[in-house]
């Protein structure tokens, strides 16, 4: 008789279960919220938006950038391809509007090479933004997603484990890993794995890109095995952290991080576009710049993206130079 196929369910480094919370603490973290809107948490403070640079990012195949749209969301354009992370146009989140609009409008985007997945959760992978996305889009995801994308009808899905590695154009895309969790629906839970990206290209940044994660030693290891340029960093969706750390790093942690990958250049992401916790854009940007005085790590290693803002490299040599396309034009940010 053939026995029916057990599907895998994935789990952390040293055995972290982020997603597993007892009712009492779910309770506990309930009555917390309540308290707190009753005190009026205060989200005036959005991350601004910036008029994006449109005519460069439709036509650039040649000059390597990275361009927040928000939240974990950007374009990267690396090797002469388009590469999306994480993408999420959506206008709410649940029961929650977006606090800012997308950087860049669906319509206004070039045509996608490679979309990369960090894991399965709403804010990180909206499947109707993923369709509106022009382009011949191959999807690289985490082990265990590609059935669910397939069924979904992207045909062009790879799947990759934690350290794996695929080539597309020249260009080396890494699957590592990250301290978090996944679930879709009540019956797929850690059916799929997490984890960040490493992209690799001749003559340009390696940039990484860290998904969702609590604080972990991966963040060492992969520091020990890349030459990371640019880490795009989670510094949102920490309060309250009795509750959320093992699955989103602090401000503080996201620094820490930073100097564990060993990169050059921090762009901070995963705030300022929806309310999934209880902390604000304004509370994690100030104790991200507190952090960054106490840790001693110049001003100019950190890159705050507005909405809509690119990164762009000068120099693709080992002394190589970034620059916000909103500095380039002598401090206009319309």
């Amino acid at each position: 008789m053939r026995k029916p196929r057990v599907r895998q369910r994935f789990a952390n480094l040293d055995s972290a279960h982020a997603n597993s919370a007892p009712i009492e603490s779910i309770g506990r973290w309930s009555q917390e919220r309540l308290n707190r809107i009753r005190s009026s948490r205060d989200y005036s403070h959005c991350v601004p938006n910036v008029k994006p640079d449109t005519v460069f990012l439709q036509h650039n195949r040649t000059e390597p950038s990275i361009t927040w749209i928000g939240h974990s969301t950007f374009l990267i354009q690396l090797g002469g391809l388009n590469i999306v992370t994480d993408p999420v146009w959506a206008r709410r989140m649940a029961f929650q509007k977006r606090l800012a609009p997308p950087g860049v409008e669906l319509s206004d985007m070039p045509a996608v090479d490679v979309v990369l997945v960090s894991h399965s959760h709403y804010d990180h992978l909206h499947m109707s933004s993923l369709r509106r996305l022009r382009g011949q889009k191959k999807l690289l995801v985490p082990a265990g997603l590609r059935s669910k994308m397939f069924l979904r009808g992207f045909r062009d899905t790879h799947e990759l484990h934690w350290w794996e590695n695929t080539t597309h154009h020249n260009v080396k895309f890494t699957f590592v890993p990250a301290q978090h969790w996944t679930r879709r629906n009540p019956w797929d839970m850690n059916r799929s794995h997490w984890g960040g990206w490493v992209i690799e290209a001749d003559n340009g940044p390696t940039i990484y890109f860290a998904g969702d994660s609590g604080y972990f030693r991966g963040f060492s290891d992969i520091g020990q095995k890349f030459d990371i340029d640019v880490a795009l960093l989670p510094i949102g969706a920490y309060d309250p952290e009795w509750f959320m750390s093992p699955q989103h790093v602090s401000p503080e942690e996201a620094l820490q991080a930073f100097l564990d990958v060993r990169a050059k250049y921090f762009i901070p992401m995963h705030y300022g576009a929806f309310k999934l916790a209880d902390d604000t854009p304004k509370e994690a940007l100030e104790r991200l710049e507190a952090a960054r005085i106490q840790l001693e790590i110049p001003e100019e290693q950190l890159f705050l993206l507005q909405h809509g803002e690119t990164m762009r490299f000068h120099s693709h040599n080992d002394d190589r130079s970034a620059q916000s396309v909103n500095e380039e034009k002598d401090g206009d940010d319309s």
